[in-house]
């Protein structure tokens, strides 16, 4: 008798657990509102990136600079401290960018008029360079001001 009831205090139990895990699995319909929503946003920070890449390889300082937030601040990998907007679009033009790779895209949502955005990039130098390639880890913070988003961080760290 004993064994019997050990034998239905395990099965209601299982039968339990198993209840429970499947209301827990199942997502309101305001979660999928929301990832329809954070893909949407993730495409199109995905889109401004590349927008963000294409100008640097392309030397085309108006694009890049349409990018930035006027308080813009970004750290680069060769250790020469911070640059705000000013400096960084002026260093657009001897960048050396012959191709890259954008891959690992990751999206935050911060609120509605911020997201964070982490990537790592490949960055293929010119043939006759010394170094052909190098890979970023890259973290961004965009704002949203005046209708538009703009980047105001950008940190960059080398990935071995």
């Amino acid at each position: 008798m004993r064994g019997l009831v050990i034998c239905v205090c395990t099965v209601l139990l299982a039968c339990c657990g198993f209840s429970a895990q499947s209301t827990s699995s199942a997502k309101p319909p305001q979660a999928e509102q929301s990832t329809g929503a954070d893909s949407a946003l993730q495409k199109m920070f995905e889109a401004k990136i590349k927008t963000e890449w294409e100008a640097l390889k392309n030397k085309d300082k108006k694009a890049y600079g349409d990018l930035l937030a006027d308080d813009y601040q970004g750290v680069e990998v060769d250790a020469r401290g911070e640059r705000n907007k000013i400096q960084s679009i002026n260093e657009v033009p001897n960048l050396n960018v012959y191709n890259y790779n954008l891959w690992g895209f990751k999206l935050t949502p911060l609120g509605p008029d911020a997201a964070f955005v982490v990537y790592e990039v490949t960055i293929q130098f010119p043939p006759k360079s010394v170094m052909r390639y190098s890979r970023i880890y890259v973290t961004e913070l965009w704002v949203k001001r005046g209708g538009q988003w703009q980047e105001l961080h950008y940190q960059e760290t080398n990935v071995k």
